[in-house]
């Protein structure tokens, strides 16, 4: 079996010896360039597993050969060497198309591990993130052109180690696109560890993430790894990530940008090995806004957007989402998969779905339960008489925005399932196909008391 084959890109000597003296160690073999217009050369000629470049160069910045590479040779992971304290280069850089960054002085430790999983995407690319994405396990289901291009853009994250926000509505799968870019990438044989944030404790927080020393606060009983040591070598998703404390926040950023923490009690920081995934259904731009969110942290958290579509936008692709759904509860269950009927199908597909995916398998769930004859009509689905975009139960007027038109469409929807369940918060969230907190959250920002 060949070596793997890596090209080390730096015009500072002592850089350039502790690289090829670590590949060394490692059984990897390697070119050396001491500027971009030589790594062009070696790249035209040569196959490489994998580029290390510095970010300045005698003839131009690191970032024109990422893009390079990008363009010409897009199966060749990068990573970028930065200075010191110099996190927007690299975000920069990711933003470009890098793989990873390491930072001056260089952390031969961090430095090993980037290598060894830019090597692990090896000539495939990604663990065919198709593959994964099409399993009949609650894979991301779909012919639409939105859910095409997020499957595309899923194969793509998975190559490279940039932070990554998810955004979209409650219910549209954030979490399940998180684990596919887990489990397409480098990174699959680690752990993925997903954590609320908003339902931890604000006095915990800091301690779930990070960690604590035995005696470091009341209640410390003994040492406490955190979300960050559980995911080491893996990918940490931290979903509602708008619901940080502030002060975390602080905290969170130097983790991401040091890739080191500190649990609480202790007295020095320990490296860790984390991708960080982030997810919100709040739009993070007017969190900023309203300094509910540090602007810092946004931009390092939202190096790339994955944005998850709301079900009502793809209605096309609801049929095989309900197959799909109908598939597994049947698996679970152990009876037959009763059949949609055409008046049911054309039903789900006009339905506004504001609890979306989630709430089409609530919806398919008590219709299969109660299903006797193997067939669900329109009937049995039960549906609210929500309007949706294909058969609207009300206009919006001339002069109203269609945000405010939407806020008032899921006002009426929220209002009456609460008093079909005699104002049973609970029950209604059930309903409605969205979580007790999730309905919390709508009835705030919609002013319903």
């Amino acid at each position: 079996m060949s070596k793997a084959q890596v090209l080390i890109v730096d015009d500072e000597s002592d850089i350039l010896e502790l690289l090829q003296i670590t590949l060394s160690r490692m059984d990897i073999d390697y070119r050396a360039a001491m500027d971009i217009s030589s790594a062009r050369g070696l790249l035209a000629s040569n196959r490489f597993d994998l580029c290390l470049t510095d970010m300045r160069l005698p003839d131009g910045s690191g970032i024109a050969l990422v893009q390079h590479i990008t363009d010409r040779y897009p199966e060749l992971p990068v990573a970028v060497i930065t200075a010191h304290g110099n996190m927007e280069t690299a975000v920069a850089a990711m933003k470009a198309g890098a793989f990873d960054f390491v930072a001056k002085p260089v952390d031969l430790a961090v430095l090993r591990r980037l290598v060894e999983s830019a090597l692990q995407l090896g000539g495939t690319p990604g663990q065919s993130a198709a593959a994964v994405i099409s399993g009949t396990h609650g894979g991301l289901i779909g012919e639409s052109r939105q859910m095409q291009e997020l499957r595309r853009l899923i194969t793509k994250l998975a190559r490279n180690q940039a932070p990554v926000l998810i955004s979209g509505e409650s219910g549209t799968g954030k979490e399940l696109a998180a684990r596919l870019i887990h489990s397409s990438g480098p990174r699959a044989k680690g752990t993925f560890v997903a954590v609320n944030c908003g339902a931890i404790p604000q006095d915990l927080v800091e301690s779930e993430l990070f960690g604590h020393k035995k005696g470091s606060f009341t209640g410390a009983v003994s040492d406490k790894d955190g979300l960050f040591h559980a995911a080491e070598g893996g990918t940490l998703f931290l979903d509602e990530v708008a619901d940080l404390p502030l002060d975390t926040q602080v905290k969170l950023l130097r983790a991401i940008q040091e890739k080191r923490v500190r649990p609480i009690g202790a007295q020095h920081e320990v490296p860790v090995d984390v991708r960080i995934i982030s997810a919100s259904h709040l739009d993070l731009n007017l969190q900023v806004e309203k300094q509910a969110f540090r602007q810092d942290l946004f931009y390092r958290i939202n190096v790339i957007e994955l944005h998850m579509p709301p079900l009502r936008e793809i209605s096309q692709d609801i049929p095989l989402l309900a197959d799909q759904i109908l598939e597994r509860i049947s698996s679970q269950s152990g009876g037959p998969r009763p059949v949609l009927t055409s008046a049911a199908v054309d039903a789900l597909r006009c339905y506004a779905f504001p609890g979306n995916v989630r709430e089409l398998e609530n919806i398919l769930e008590c219709a299969r339960a109660l299903d006797e004859d193997g067939v669900i009509d329109a009937e049995d689905l039960q549906l609210r008489q929500v309007p949706s975009a294909a058969a609207p139960a009300m206009a919006p007027e001339k002069t109203q925005p269609l945000g405010d038109y939407l806020d008032e469409v899921e006002k009426q929807t929220i209002i009456k399932a609460l008093e079909e369940t005699r104002w049973n918060r609970t029950a209604a969230a059930m309903k409605l196909g969205m979580t007790l907190r999730s309905l919390r959250y709508r009835l705030s920002k919609l002013g319903i008391e």
